[in-house]
């Protein structure tokens, strides 16, 4: 029997929605989604468990009262709905009905002709290049400097070269690094969760970096990872740069990401390698190519 079925089996038409979610849950957490997914759909269907009468079984849902759900959500809870939250409060109940339709729970899915609302987010902040020389020669003179500290070129660098995202850089170990691979040094970026190994990718690095990266060595000597501190601690060490640099941007993990994968774009590295170095999606890129054009000034249909 597959975890599926497992956490499925219970189910009936009858079954009232917050057992039915706490099977929901089980199933997700077995299919090795993250713990921020999970509590992200849960909440949303609990939002809607407390919406419908409280007596009301899975099976005798209807399309209208989740449509009547949303319209709450965006005029009558009084609590802000983001047209991004909305979206993915619908793209969870959608998962939830789905998955009770699949498992053969339900014959007629209710949240199958309610309408997805895609959202596109703003545009992302990125450096100028003037900007980018500015905060690249404030790390350096911390790496330079009397008492040198090589930590903060090494993050920044390592981010404007790869473009990767801050979760992936906190989970950098040191066998991560190859810098001896065939064709030159690179970063090899590894995910724990088997649902999220289509992310995974090989980025090179230059070896400007590496010589960089060897003096950071020397001086931390971290065990195994390679930035041991928390999510914080390195979210300030990027704020400190900018205000060394004089930026009035605050700079950070996700505006050296689009920085990056900008610099890319508009230097005419191919679009599925710039996806690929990304790790996102072909999904995902659209919306990723689409932000780009207009970063880069393009014309967009």
């Amino acid at each position: 029997m597959t975890a599926e079925s497992q956490a499925i089996a219970h189910l009936t038409t009858q079954t009232l929605l917050p057992p039915a979610i706490q099977a929901w849950e089980i199933y997700l957490k077995d299919q090795g989604r993250s713990p921020y997914t999970i509590k992200a759909f849960t909440g949303d269907l609990s939002l809607l468990a407390s919406f419908l009468p409280p007596d009301r079984g899975v099976g005798s849902v209807t399309t209208t009262e989740l449509n009547h759900f949303l319209q709450w959500l965006q005029k009558g809870r009084g609590v802000p709905c983001s047209p991004k939250s909305l979206a993915r409060r619908i793209t969870s109940i959608k998962a939830f009905f789905r998955w009770l339709q699949r498992g053969g729970v339900m014959v007629i899915d209710p949240a199958a002709k309610v309408l997805q609302q895609s959202v596109i987010s703003p545009l992302p902040v990125v450096l100028t290049q003037d900007e980018l020389l500015m905060v690249v020669e404030a790390a350096q003179a911390m790496r330079t400097a009397k008492k040198p500290d090589a930590r903060p070129y090494v993050l920044l660098a390592l981010l404007l070269e790869t473009g990767i995202k801050k979760g992936e850089c906190l989970t950098i170990a040191r066998n991560h690094i190859d810098l001896e691979a065939q064709g030159g040094p690179v970063l090899f970026v590894r995910y724990a969760s088997p649902s999220s190994r289509y992310k995974e990718r090989k980025i090179p690095l230059s070896n400007d970096w590496v010589v960089a990266y060897q003096e950071y060595l020397a001086q931390y000597q971290p065990a195994d990872r390679i930035f041991p501190w928390s999510p914080r601690r390195l979210e300030y060490l990027l704020e400190e740069i900018g205000e060394a640099a004089g930026i009035e941007k605050h700079l950070s993990f996700d505006m050296c990401r689009w920085t990056c994968v900008l610099d890319d774009w508009k230097s005419g590295m191919e679009a599925d390698k710039i996806r690929q170095k990304l790790g996102v999606s072909k999904i995902q890129w659209r919306e990723v190519s689409l932000k780009l054009r207009q970063l880069a000034g393009e014309k967009t249909e």
